[in-house]
């Protein structure tokens, strides 16, 4: 066991930059080259052994964390939920909460599948549900935040949590005909058909 963790260390060690990882940072690592490969649009490749490269380390360095590829597109898919939910987070405070707030967690989620296609495809195709820690999912900032909009602006409503599926459904679909380019990205036309679930029309 002494030896392969040697082993292990010096790999680590001897990245192409001559620094080394301290015990956490590599995961971070892998998975920002992996989000940044999704950003460039190089997708096409998330495997251990190309991630590894990216960073500078030997595949086998990154079975402690990611023991297979499943589990490696989990923890992206996971990251991209939780960059959703901290942009989701960030809009509800600036707009001060309540109606605005849950109306800018709305546009904002657009927002997100716009700017990060592939992460966002990525995030909502994984069937991670069965694998996650419990209170390890990365969509549950996202969907209290959803919850508490639904509280504040309809408190009168027997069942929020079908509101919340509702306005959920809403912003997804809406993510999706943009994806998809069924319409093209108007942030202005965005805001105004959100606003129709989550702030209501003046």
């Amino acid at each position: 066991m002494a030896d392969e963790d040697n082993s292990v260390n010096m790999e680590i060690a001897s990245t192409r930059s001559g620094g080394s990882y301290h015990h956490g940072d590599l995961r971070a690592a892998v998975i920002a080259a992996g989000l940044k490969r999704l950003a460039d649009g190089d997708g096409t490749d998330l495997g251990l052994r190309a991630l590894a490269r990216d960073v500078g380390v030997s595949a086998t360095a990154l079975y402690r964390h990611f023991p297979d590829k499943e589990a490696l597109l989990d923890a992206l898919a996971d990251e991209g939920l939780r960059r959703l939910g901290a942009l989701q987070s960030q809009a509800w405070l600036k707009a001060g909460g309540g109606r605005a707030g849950f109306l800018a967690t709305g546009i904002a989620y657009v927002r997100f599948a716009h700017d990060e296609p592939a992460v966002f495809r990525l995030s909502f195709t994984r069937q991670m549900s069965e694998r996650c820690e419990p209170g390890a999912d990365g969509g549950e900032v996202g969907y209290n935040l959803l919850r508490a909009g639904v509280a504040q602006t309809m408190p009168y409503l027997d069942n929020p949590e079908v509101a919340a599926l509702h306005a959920w459904s809403l912003v997804h679909g809406l993510a999706m005909l943009v994806l998809d380019r069924r319409i093209e990205w108007d942030e202005a036309l965005v805001e105004q058909v959100v606003g129709m679930t989550f702030g209501g029309v003046d």
